[in-house]
């Protein structure tokens, strides 16, 4: 919170002079205030939104300092149901342009007609021209492949721009193109060059993936003919220990563990996002639900949007979908999640406003809102305005949908909002707790060290089990698909305890990026390899009677305690997990899992002794020199035998040899107290996080473990230029 201030010294050089120049902010929270050479350029309130401004009249030429001033006001608190951050948290650029140049997201492209065969692509071209006089230019258009090669261009001579702003629209034929999808993202790269007389006044890129979908009333989901179920996740915007400052890597490492899990949908919960994380949806196949707001007019937050929505949310919308609207993984356009209007008679015209602001900018998209609560007599969905039906939670009712909602498609946009706690388990694990017992009414029961039991047996009480829900989903062709609440925890709404919970339990992914147990019945359901996943820990009171459970997309599994069978169990349709329940004895659990009688897998729990030592295992063994690359080191502790102990808890500090440094530690605990940035950091059942980054020279960074009474550990990070 609080009010800062940011300035930025620079010299630009006399041929700049002949150009035009502007700053790029990718996103600035909150109220953002610029001037450059004491001129004041203006203000965004939102803290989500990018924006530019041109600098071009204020600047000084030479030898002389420029200066950009920034102030960002985030004082009035709150103003967020999560945590925000504060200040300048993605990226600012500097760019300069010719005077004749593509205008700020000026390119906009479509696929009129595409088949497998062909795919006719349209290319809406805005050109921005910032000196007097007329001007006549050519521009050629060219769609390359991954390797560079051109597969269509179009030239349009004698482009007349008489006026400041000219839009052309072009034209290109590709054959047999390669179609984007989750499973295989193609990107094809639009460049658009502009001459005048010969000379080359501007370059510009575009990104496109190629691919057709429809969300179908009865079919649910087609994406290129196919249908798909979109499997998708929630998720906010930061980044763990990292904070809310975007990282590409810490990014794409969040998106690469949900791939693994066979999700391919993510929903920008609840704003703009970052356009990096869209850049790596579209590379990486992610289906996103590109959301706009989480109020309207009405406010969640004493000083959220709400205060500045009259008078920013056609800005605000605009931009975004102006940002966005090129990127193959926007499929969906979300215009509010929970608005309260939804129970007031503005909801209806303000939905059809804000759709209508969507429709002006980008009619190739659907429109839906995430309504929590999705009833015919919904003032947001009586409008009309929507071509997606949102389901916030409400699994229950899904299976009435076509009897609800007539003719209309489904999505489910959030759901599910199970609790758990890495490694902590409540039994009897087939008894359902509803935490807290009411949404509104402060928790003071639960476990006395702020766990939840990771045996999807606990969940908010507006929301549902894993099981319960994906069952639903699964078992009907018109549910386009679901939206979990929600990949990651987070920082911030700590259900279903207050402080000092300071992190969600949502997650099926702990704040540190540690898979849970419920991750693995998704990896079993989502996709075709085979797994097998046996939980919980083997390290209980003797003859304590426990659950033993198995997430696994075997025909069988049978488990097995110390070289004893405990009989199969086969896995029918509807169920997601097999359970034992054994009496404990110290030794080893083993899970071996059979496709048509043959052993495929087997998964082995072995009780551990005390910690004796650290084991050290880096996500990438190397990185790049600069400062953004980062290198996550999951931290272990082990007894003798090298079995992680899961309830230790000991204090492991860390050192750093070579151009390198520690970014941030963390753990997954939502209850821990322990700063981010540090040299030490304690386990959590058994588990830590380091978090490495380079500095500017190649070489190696050597990171060294420690612990009173346990052995050292170490590991080398590779650094390239």
């Amino acid at each position: 919170g609080g009010i800062g201030w940011y300035r930025r010294s620079f010299i630009i050089n006399e041929e700049a002079g002949r150009k035009q120049t502007y700053i790029e902010f990718d996103g600035v929270y909150r109220n953002s205030e610029v001037w450059i050479n004491g001129h004041y350029l203006g203000k965004r309130p939102y803290g989500y939104s990018s924006f530019r401004y041109n600098i071009t009249p204020f600047l000084y030429y030479g030898d002389i300092n420029n200066t950009i001033s920034v102030r960002v006001d985030n004082s009035e608190q709150p103003n967020s149901r999560w945590y925000s951050g504060s200040g300048i948290y993605r990226h600012v650029w500097l760019v300069t342009t010719d005077d004749i140049a593509v205008d700020h997201w000026g390119t906009f492209v479509t696929t009129p007609e595409i088949t497998h065969e062909k795919a006719v692509v349209k290319v809406n071209t805005t050109i921005r021209k910032s000196r007097s006089g007329p001007a006549s230019i050519k521009v050629v258009t060219s769609l390359l492949d991954e390797r560079d090669r051109c597969q269509a261009r179009s030239i349009i001579r004698d482009v007349d721009l008489s006026d400041t702003v000219t839009s052309i629209a072009q034209e290109l034929t590709v054959v047999n193109p390669l179609l984007w999808s989750d499973t295989n993202p193609y990107l094809y790269n639009i460049v658009t060059e502009i001459f005048e007389d010969g000379n080359i006044k501007d370059r510009y890129e575009t990104t496109v993936g190629l691919r057709w979908f429809v969300f179908d009333s009865g079919k649910g989901f087609l994406l290129n003919g196919e249908p798909v179920k979109i499997k998708g996740v929630c998720n906010h915007h930061d980044l763990g220990a990292l904070g809310a400052a975007v990282n590409t890597r810490a990014i794409e490492r969040q998106l690469g563990i949900l791939k693994e899990m066979g999700c391919n949908g993510l929903r920008t919960s609840h704003n703009p996002p970052a356009p990096e994380l869209l850049d790596l949806c579209d590379r990486m196949g992610f289906i996103v639900m590109d959301e706009a707001f989480d109020m309207w007019h009405k406010g969640k937050t004493e000083y959220d949007y709400s205060l500045d929505f009259d008078q920013w949310h056609r800005r605000d919308l605009q931009d975004m979908i102006l940002r966005d609207r090129n990127h193959p993984s926007v499929f969906i356009w979300s215009i509010g999640n929970e608005i309260l209007e939804q129970w007031d008679s503005t909801g209806f015209s303000y939905a059809r406003e804000l759709a209508g602001i969507v429709r002006e900018t980008d009619s190739t998209r659907p429109v839906t809102c995430a309504c929590n609560d999705p009833v015919p007599t919904n003032f947001i969905i009586r409008s009309g305005a929507l071509d997606l039906i949102g389901y916030n939670y409400h699994h229950t009712d899904f299976s009435a949908f076509p009897v609800t909602f007539p003719g209309a498609s489904f999505i489910a946009s959030e759901t599910t909002s199970a609790l758990a706690t890495r490694g902590c388990y409540d039994m009897p694990s087939d008894s359902m707790r509803k935490w807290p017992y009411r949404w509104d009414a402060l928790f003071t029961e639960g476990n006395d060290d702020y766990s939840c039991s990771s045996y999807d047996n606990c969940s908010a009480p507006w929301g549902s089990s894993h099981e319960d829900t994906w069952r639903v989903i699964k078992a009907n062709d018109f549910m386009s698909g679901m939206y979990i609440w929600t990949g990651f925890d987070y920082l911030g709404e700590p259900t279903p305890y207050s402080w000092p919970a300071r992190s969600s339990y949502f997650g099926l992914i702990d704040l540190a990026g540690f898979p849970k147990d419920a991750y693995y019945m998704y990896q079993s359901e989502w996709t075709d390899k085979p797994v097998l996943h046996l939980f919980p820990h083997w390290n209980w009171k003797a003859g304590e009677v426990i659950d033993v459970w198995a997430y696994t997309n075997c025909d069988e599994v049978e488990l097995f305690l110390n070289g004893r069978s405990l009989g199969s169990h086969s896995r029918a349709m509807a169920d997601f997990h097999l359970m034992w329940r054994v009496p404990f004895e110290s030794g080893t659990i083993c899970a071996v899992g059979k496709r048509k009688g043959i052993e495929v897998l087997r998964h082995e729990v072995n009780s551990a002794g005390n910690p004796a030592g650290i084991r050290l295992i880096p996500d990438r063994q190397t990185i790049n020199a600069g400062g953004d690359d980062l290198s996550f080191v999951k931290v272990e502790i082990i007894d003798d035998k090298g079995n992680i102990v899961p309830y230790s808890d000991n204090l492991v500090t860390f050192s750093v040899e070579g151009d390198g440094a520690i970014a941030a530690l963390d753990n997954g605990s939502q209850v821990s107290m322990e700063p981010f940035r540090g040299d030490s950091r304690k386990a959590f059942n058994g588990l830590c996080l380091v978090i490495l980054k380079a500095g500017d020279e190649s070489g190696m960074i050597k990171l060294k473990a420690s612990s009173p009474g346990l052995e050292d550990a170490y590991t080398i990070i590779k650094i390239r230029k």
